[in-house]
């Protein structure tokens, strides 16, 4: 076992991170921009580095910067959590080349599963059930107009690295095709260095199904259950479930078994997530995160298995210490995201926590970073808590949710606390009986929040 970590990220994934060391006793080093000074993953760590200015370019994207502060730390593995260099390829190959150990899977999963056209050739071998549409990469319009006459209209341009609904449009007909492909590429190349795009057909009323799986280095690879994050505003995630209700048990069985038996012939090693749209009774694979999730705490509460020790222990050497048939799925877990963001029109609003109150009580979580006079860089992402709550069953994980969000207080910035208020509230939210397109339509009609 490892007796030093570096965290290579901030915020509650990089406190969430040093929790689950200090229970191992293993020692942590932070590293920070200098905006981040004052954050409380710094504060709590064993050692702290500097590693640049408030840009992440400089900082917390700075690869040279974060293997000089784990050499001059003594740090034996690093750990990415999620976004930065999570699925970065190169820094993992770095990382491995410089005599440390990354936290994650290997280089070559990530490259292979980071390219979606790629992702889908690999899980469409090993048998895992696609959404219809092109084979591979579009060369050309020519090629794109064929194809979506093939599978049928209305069809998705998605751009093979892309990611978080950049260079992803739709197209209902020929001449919604023809500028879906202009823009789609156009914003792919500018978001991701890469103008390749693929075709996916549209499905009209999908769920958001996502998989986790986890895979230790002698072969075992484990099912740990599903989560709906169908709740998504401009294809980002704004509220989390576990286990989806939409789902029987031999649905849940049967995906669970094709995710595990994939990954496992795969030889992935480490946490991931296998992502897919779910319509009819159908599971479609759209794509795999080579990470850590933003909501694994919501499988955390209804598996009882802590997810950052068992990455830990994986990437260390030794084998998952439980088997597919100790894996008991009990209750239900809701998670809402919480961004400091104005409620009605989503812009960021940084700023000084002036007041901030936990909520608490039974079957209430909350992974935040915020202290009382901690000033919210404008910098990065906007989100600042996750609220987590767990019932025996999904009425009396809302109620708590609804009751701890009562009680969460937070002044100095806006938040989209509001937000969530109104969507536990909303009928059809109770009743589970939403998609992916369900929380746009929400916002439209509901534009005083």
């Amino acid at each position: 076992m490892f007796s030093k970590i570096l965290i290579a990220n901030r915020g509650e994934i990089a406190l969430r991170i040093l929790r689950a060391c200090r229970e191992m006793g293993i020692k942590t080093v932070a590293v920070h921009s200098t905006a981040d000074t004052d954050a409380m993953h710094v504060r709590l760590a064993d050692e702290s580095v500097c590693i640049g200015p408030p840009s992440v370019t400089e900082s917390y994207l700075n690869k040279r910067a974060i293997l000089s502060a784990a050499a001059i730390t003594g740090a034996e593995a690093i750990h990415p959590g999620y976004g930065f260099l999570s699925e970065n390829a190169d820094f993992a190959e770095l990382v491995g080349e410089h005599g440390f150990v990354f936290i994650g899977p290997s280089p070559e999963h990530i490259r292979m599963m980071g390219d979606k056209i790629q992702a889908k050739t690999t899980m469409k071998k090993f048998k895992v059930p696609l959404v219809p549409g092109s084979d591979g990469a579009l060369t050309d319009l020519a090629t794109a107009k064929k194809v979506a006459d093939k599978i049928g209209y209305p069809v998705l341009i998605k751009a093979a690295a892309g990611g978080g609904g950049r260079g992803m449009k739709v197209a209902s007909n020929e001449s919604e095709l023809e500028e879906a492909w202009q823009v789609a590429r156009a914003e792919a190349k500018m978001a991701f260095g890469n103008d390749e795009v693929y075709m996916e057909k549209y499905l009209d009323k999908p769920k958001h199904i996502e998989v986790q799986i986890i895979g230790d280095q002698h072969g075992n690879v484990l099912f740990l259950g599903e989560r709906d994050c169908s709740l998504q505003r401009r294809h980002q995630k704004v509220l989390e479930e576990a286990l989806p209700t939409c789902l029987t048990e031999k649905e849940r069985n049967s995906i669970g078994e094709i995710a595990s038996r994939a990954m496992k012939q795969l030889g992935y090693k480490n946490a991931g997530t296998l992502e897919f749209l779910y319509q009819d009774g159908h599971f479609c694979f759209i794509e795999m995160n080579t990470r850590l999730q933003v909501e694994h705490p919501v499988t955390e509460l209804v598996t009882d298995v802590d997810l950052v020790a068992e990455q830990i222990r994986v990437a260390s050497g030794e084998r998952l210490n439980f088997k597919q048939k100790d894996i008991h799925f009990k209750g239900h877990a809701i998670e809402c995201r919480i961004n400091a963001e104005d409620p009605e029109n989503f812009l960021p609003n940084p700023g000084k926590i002036e007041v901030f109150h936990s909520p608490g009580g039974l079957g209430v979580r909350l992974d935040s970073a915020l202290y009382v006079g901690y000033t919210i860089p404008p910098y990065y992402d906007s989100l600042i808590a996750k609220l987590i709550t767990y019932g025996h069953d999904r009425e009396t994980a809302i109620v708590r949710m609804q009751r701890a969000l009562e009680e969460m207080v937070i002044t100095g910035v806006k938040t989209t606390i509001p937000l969530h208020q109104k969507i536990l509230a909303d009928p059809e939210f109770r009743k589970g009986d939403y998609t992916i397109h369900w929380l746009e339509n929400f916002i439209e009609k509901n534009k005083s929040i």
